[in-house]
């Protein structure tokens, strides 16, 4: 069994979808008994490792999570561990994929490599609910030049290769509510249908132009939809209130102009999420990588843009140069089938070891 595969099938094994907290330590323990890197343990949960150099120039830091969403059943043993198992070069059970083969790479990758700069390694809590731990880090003065995030980037430019993200679009979640007056229904001019009130928010919605960005050459296209709508109390009653649930994928510099639908009568607006988009601030970092990759691949490999919200975006919005490398394919995460390529692991703790180099 390759040390590769025997770390993440450890990792995997570790249920860390209610707490994290074995997971870490497991981590921790690993940093502490493999490296001699200076290993921190932060309030939030998150594992921060860094090599010293004695050369200046931009640090290196690999980040990773360790927390995953809860597993199917079929993924759990009767001792309530999770469920590891290998069939034609890949390894199936859930976090296997988002993220801890990644992290297991990243872990390998920076034990051995020869960085002539500072390098570092993060583990992050709370990925899977909203990147609690990458913003507990970077106000915790976790600040790397550059940082490779090990988020899915496989498959995107042809099946089974591994590309570059330079970019990812965010996320922001919105409730619009709408205001009206009751009344009996059989008098529907003594009140103020809120139904109707949102009927005309609906409408601006879907008018809205969605954001586009460019980001190191590659375009990125984000979203705007309703995706819920609920309001009314009975039959009889005109309703005084109704709420609308609105799905936004952002981009990076942009967002849908939402707060136009403020403008209408009784209609407000509440933001209930928003995670940040990403795009790559470094473009020696964003050829370096794929530099490495392609070394790790006999020349494939594309920078590419990422559909989904990653910890990658709470560094960038804190200043710090990201791309997204990792071993998942879309589709693959979250599943009750989770999988990943063994080969693609393999490439991926080489193109992080020769990045770092």
């Amino acid at each position: 069994m390759s040390e590769l595969r025997a770390l993440t099938e450890r990792l995997v094994s570790i249920p860390s979808h209610d707490d994290e907290t074995a997971a870490g330590d497991a981590i921790e323990d690993w940093l502490r008994e493999h490296t001699d890197a200076d290993v921190h343990r932060d309030e939030a949960g998150n594992v921060r490792a860094w090599r010293a150099s004695e050369n200046s120039g931009e640090s290196l830091a690999f980040v990773g999570h360790h927390d995953v969403v809860p597993p199917d059943d079929s993924q759990v043993t009767e001792n309530g561990a999770f469920v590891v198992a290998e069939r034609d070069d890949r390894l199936y059970g859930r976090g296997t994929a988002d993220m801890n083969g990644a992290v297991a790479a990243m872990l390998l990758a920076f034990r051995d490599a020869d960085p002539e700069r500072p390098l570092g390694f993060a583990s992050f809590v709370g990925e899977e609910t909203g990147g609690a731990g990458a913003r507990h880090a970077r106000s915790d003065g976790f600040d790397p030049d550059w940082a490779v995030v090990g988020e899915g980037s496989t498959g995107y430019s042809a099946d089974g290769v591994l590309d570059v993200a330079v970019a990812h679009k965010g996320r922001r979640a919105s409730t619009l509510t709408a205001a009206g007056a009751s009344a009996h229904a059989s008098e529907p001019e003594a009140g103020e249908n809120a139904v109707y009130r949102a009927a005309d928010a609906v409408d601006a919605v879907r008018d809205l132009d969605a954001p586009t960005a460019d980001v190191l050459g590659e375009s990125v296209s984000g979203s705007v939809a309703v995706t819920e709508i609920a309001g009314g109390t009975a039959w009889n009653v005109i309703p005084d209130e109704c709420t609308i649930t609105v799905d936004e994928r952002t981009v990076p510099g942009e967002r849908a102009a939402l707060d136009r639908v403020e403008d209408l009568p009784g209609m407000s607006w509440t933001v209930d999420q928003d995670l940040p988009p990403m795009a790559c601030s470094s473009d020696r970092l964003a050829d370096r990588a794929l530099s490495a990759v392609r070394e790790a691949q006999d020349g494939d490999g594309e920078h590419v843009v990422k559909p989904h919200a990653t910890d990658a975006g709470w560094l960038a919005d804190a200043g710090v140069a990201c791309v997204v490398c990792g071993p998942a394919e879309p589709g693959e995460a979250h599943t009750e089938t989770e999988s990943v390529s063994l080969s693609v692991l393999r490439r991926c703790r080489d193109a992080y070891e020769r990045l770092a180099a």
